[in-house]
């Protein structure tokens, strides 16, 4: 996508910086090698109930996953599957179709073919299942229409205001990005940015919160962010820079295997899956469809006897904003102590060192926002869309200012580098 055409540039810009899983937790661990010095506000931010694919929807509209519709890749709903044409593939064996690299293969082959432009991943869902299941994030969020509620996000908001902005593509590594915003930064022609840094989130994942790869990626964040802020400075006569992760991340202390637990239990009762019972198994929550009278007693008592988590109440998904009005994301919702990991599950077979997904209130879960300037930050994700709002309004009255008595040219502002 273009740029607008070069404005008066250089007065105001506001950067948001997003950090996946720089938790309060860690980033507090790791104040004197973060930006110590530079900034002038920093607090825990409440996430909310699920993962990435529930926290950033959030964060983008303003609104919780009851009301923009985001909460877990894979939906029971048999009736519009679009999966249906990969059945012959579950006749494949289980040992080539678990690999991690054919999965990606197929993944992409897919997502190409459905013409799906959002994150898409199969990950370890069984392919006999494929065909019961939908997937929610088919558009990307980003772009217009991403949000399955129909909700605008903020560069919805950017675009109709014809505010000039910057946005990192997710699908590029974080050299690609920084270099971008570099660019679009001695270009001068922006007032609002969006960085996008997903690659801590994976090595929390596969280190565990207190290794030495943490640290390290941290301090080149460090090294990168104070680097950006005095070009900025170079270009712009006043530089905001805000920072905020989507949740924390927790050490994995042990693994559960519910599926196992399942597969006896519909030995011992004659429940089966697709008739009395479907369920997903993400890495941190178990989420079931209820299909007949008799599965419902059953399945609480099996899980009452799950020394690995709790079932959760209406009043707690209400709480979380994660009571779907349609139950699109399952009846049941069973949730694992911070630090258990389901494995095998939908998501995975092998045991990862850090796992995020767990309750809201369990301080590896809790997010953190920091900025360059004193202000007062939102406490909770779905308030960064008002503070990102309040920094639109700002590039809207600079670019308003700054082509006074003339005609706006800019189009629907924006880039995607």
């Amino acid at each position: 996508m273009l740029s607008p055409p070069r404005q008066a540039g250089g007065e105001e810009l506001a950067i948001f910086v997003f950090i996946d899983a720089f938790g309060w937790q860690i980033f507090q661990r790791h104040q004197e090698d973060f930006l110590q010095g530079i900034l002038q506000t920093a607090r825990p931010l409440d996430t909310v109930l699920g993962y990435s694919c529930a926290c950033d929807p959030t964060i983008l509209t303003g609104h919780l996953p009851q009301e923009h519709g985001h909460f877990s890749f894979f939906q029971y709903a048999p009736q519009r599957s679009p999966f249906r044409g990969l059945r012959p593939l579950g006749w494949l064996p289980r040992w080539l179709t678990s690999r991690g690299r054919v999965r990606r293969i197929i993944s992409r082959q897919v997502a190409r073919q459905l013409g799906y432009t959002g994150y898409f991943q199969l990950y370890n869902m069984p392919f006999q299942r494929l065909p019961l299941m939908d997937y929610s994030e088919k558009r990307d969020l980003y772009q217009p229409g991403g949000i399955l509620s129909g909700a605008a996000t903020i560069f919805d908001q950017l675009r109709s205001r014809r505010v000039p902005f910057h946005v990192s593509d997710w699908r590029h590594d974080e050299p690609r990005n920084f270099q971008s915003l570099r660019e679009a930064i001695r270009d001068e022609q922006i007032s609002w940015a969006y960085l996008y840094l997903a690659e801590l989130d994976g090595i929390l994942h596969r280190d565990g919160t207190r290794a030495k790869t943490v640290t390290d990626h941290i301090r080149g964040y460090d090294r990168q962010l104070r680097d950006l802020l005095k070009l900025a400075g170079e270009h712009y006569r006043v530089v905001r820079m805000y920072l905020f992760s989507d949740h924390g991340m927790a050490d994995v202390t042990g693994c559960y295997d519910l599926m196992a637990d399942l597969q006896r239990w519909e030995r011992a009762t004659g429940m089966r899956f697709g008739k009395d019972y479907a369920a997903v198994f993400d890495s941190t929550m178990a989420r079931f469809w209820l299909l007949s009278d008799r599965a419902e007693p059953a399945i609480r008592e099996l899980l009452a006897g799950c020394p690995a988590g709790r079932t959760l109440s209406d009043a707690e998904l209400d709480a979380y904003g994660c009571l779907f009005p349609q139950r699109e994301y399952g009846d049941l919702f069973f949730l694992l102590d911070a630090g258990m990991l389901l494995c095998p599950s939908d998501m995975g077979s092998t045991p990862l060192k850090g796992m995020h997904g767990y309750c809201p209130s369990h301080e590896d879960s809790t997010a953190m926002v920091a900025a360059t300037v004193p202000c007062l930050p939102p406490t909770r994700l779905d308030g960064l869309y008002s503070l990102m709002l309040r920094e639109a309004a700002r590039g809207r009255d600079d670019l308003t200012a700054a082509t006074a008595g003339t005609a706006a040219t800019a189009g629907a502002a924006g880039s995607l580098a």
